[in-house]
């Protein structure tokens, strides 16, 4: 086993953004994300939505995480935008496409958050609701839901039979992509989490895990199938 941390790839989106006397445009990541993979043991990799990304360019990971963020583009599925989807950013998408693309070919450890999860679902042909109620308390305010786990799987052998998880999201999963299993839902039947079948770990979650420094239970799972990768 190498002694090394796992290298984990983390995506990121460009924004503008203001620090010290300055105010352009730059690639960005909420901080809890690079502090639960280093607690976690492994190291974090940023990735901006630039340049190529594909089997060869991240060859050097251990691990990935498509991180959580704004909506995608409808187009990307087959559908119209709902009056409430968000502004696209098709930067942003095709680069996790990408990388998806790119970690599944290797055989990469992947954990997509919120968003994430919603990209390897549509990345492997699924769709998209547009707009759920409930589950976004209001801007910048995280809500909480009971999930309950599907026994048998990565999830269930992370977290248990059930927990209560960080959210906030509008959109959900409407039709799950061949290969995927739904492994936890919320009470009101929106898909919690998913699992691509015969991979070596890529989980999808619809909460937020890098909110909660304090359970590091999924990170520490990534880290722990990277590991294996990188020995």
């Amino acid at each position: 086993m190498s002694a090394s941390k796992p290298l984990i790839g983390i995506s990121t989106y460009l924004e503008r953004t203001r620090f010290g006397l300055w105010d352009v445009e730059a690639a960005v990541l909420y901080r809890g994300y690079l502090d639960c993979v280093v607690e976690a043991g492994g190291n974090p990799v940023m990735l901006p939505p630039v340049g190529t990304w594909n089997a060869e360019t991240i060859g050097f990971l251990d691990g990935l995480v498509i991180a959580g963020g704004a909506d995608i583009d409808p187009a990307a599925y087959g559908a119209e935008r709902h009056e409430k989807t968000g502004e696209p950013s098709r930067a942003r998408d095709d680069a996790e496409f990408a990388l998806v693309d790119a970690a599944l070919k290797l055989d990469l450890p992947v954990l997509g958050v919120c968003r994430g999860m919603q990209v390897l679902n549509v990345a492997l042909g699924g769709t998209l609701h547009q707009h759920v109620e409930g589950h976004n308390e209001a801007p910048g305010v995280f809500g909480h839901t009971e999930i309950e786990v599907v026994q048998d799987t990565h999830l269930y052998t992370i977290i248990g039979p059930e927990t209560t998880v960080q959210c906030h999201h509008h959109q959900s999963l409407d039709r799950v992509a061949d290969g995927l299993r739904v492994t936890a839902k919320a009470p009101d039947g929106t898909v919690e989490a998913v699992e691509l079948e015969g991979a070596r770990f890529v989980v999808g979650v619809q909460s937020h895990p890098e909110q909660d420094i304090e359970d590091l239970r999924l990170f520490e799972a990534l880290v722990e199938a990277a590991r294996s990768k990188a020995s």
